[in-house]
């Protein structure tokens, strides 16, 4: 079977890992990006051809089957749906885009190509977050009453120095960038979300971002569960906590760690969870950390899509369900 043959418009930070597990999963054969030099930086190392200009990339129809979009946040609906278009497949970074009409102009920009538009939502491979996604379809928590998300993560004022981070247009807010997999993970575990009330503050990011730095929320789901994300990048040095914990009749639990990468607690009647220790490593991106670095099996999971028809492991309404919970925590604050 030919691999698959992929493209990425984009050549940042996150494009390298990218770059890294498509040349082990399939093909890099082309890379774009405005800035030349990053172009071709990375087109050299994989043996690619590079372009400068999204139009003259998409273009090369016959050797392209999947354009990877790691452009910025406020990009990635532009950008996906002129591939879409061009008859490509598509798998967009995180977030899906930073509105939901931007999300919806996607998903019908896919149905009308008839091809697929993936999304990259990688902790949901976290083997202690799949554990607890298994135990809660198994009924082992029985009733859930109430949860608690936590995110204390660090991005100082050097972290925004390039020029679209930290905008509200291009960046569009920290759930946006960097707890956008978080939220992903509300959604997947616990349903709708009914009611959102929200406080969002900017602390001590004044000069550098022009949205918040921190905020804190209290949810209630459409099943009933009540739920609070305290969430932060002012975590002193780096980051400090990422966690999940769930409450109900049968069971609690605790996903810790600084990226849900560990079971820090669990007492259930008659069920456990495998204590899996710390598990894995986030991306390292040098001077900070994201999420877990969980982009291999989002490509491992993406070849079979392709090749063998399984199901995508997120699908682009679950990606278009993640913004709209974050659009309204945000409008929420502003209340």
């Amino acid at each position: 079977m030919n691999p698959i043959r992929f493209a990425i418009i984009g050549c940042g930070r996150i494009a390298e890992r990218h770059a890294m597990h498509i040349h082990t999963y399939g093909q890099l054969v082309a890379v774009c990006d405005i800035v030349e030099t990053k172009a071709i930086a990375l087109a050299e190392k994989y043996s690619a051809d590079y372009f400068i200009k999204i139009e003259d990339l998409l273009a090369t129809k016959s050797e392209i089957d999947v354009v990877v979009i790691c452009t910025p946040n406020g990009l990635h609906a532009q950008h996906a749906i002129l591939a879409l278009q061009k008859s490509f497949h598509v798998l967009v970074e995180k977030p899906m885009a930073l509105s939901t009409d931007d999300c919806r102009k996607m998903i019908e920009a896919a149905l009308i190509s008839g091809k697929q538009l993936f999304t990259v939502m990688q902790n949901r491979f976290n083997p202690p977050v799949a554990a607890v996604k298994k135990a809660i379809d198994e009924k082992a928590f029985g009733k859930i009453s109430s949860i608690q998300l936590t995110c204390f993560w660090n991005r100082n004022n050097d972290y925004y120095n390039d020029l679209w981070k930290g905008t509200k247009d291009m960046d569009g807010g920290i759930l946006f960038t960097q707890f956008s997999h978080f939220i992903d993970l509300l959604y997947w575990l616990f349903g709708d979300v009914k009611e959102i009330k929200s406080i969002t503050k900017n602390a001590n990011h004044q000069n550098a971002i022009e949205f918040e730095d921190c905020g804190a929320v209290i949810l209630e789901f459409e099943n009933g569960i009540i739920g609070t994300i305290n969430f932060s990048i002012n975590s002193f040095a780096k980051n400090r906590e990422g966690s999940l914990a769930i409450l109900g009749e049968n069971g609690t639990v605790k996903v810790g760690g600084e990226y849900l990468n560990t079971v820090e607690y669990q007492g259930f009647a008659g069920y456990i969870i495998e204590n899996f220790g710390i598990i894995g490593e986030a991306n390292d991106y040098g001077t900070y950390k994201g999420s877990m670095s969980n982009h291999d099996k989002v490509y491992a999971n993406l070849i079979d899509t392709l090749q063998k028809g399984t199901q995508f492991y997120a699908s682009a309404l679950e990606g278009l369900k993640t913004i709209e919970i974050i659009e309204r925590i945000y409008r929420a604050a502003k209340k």
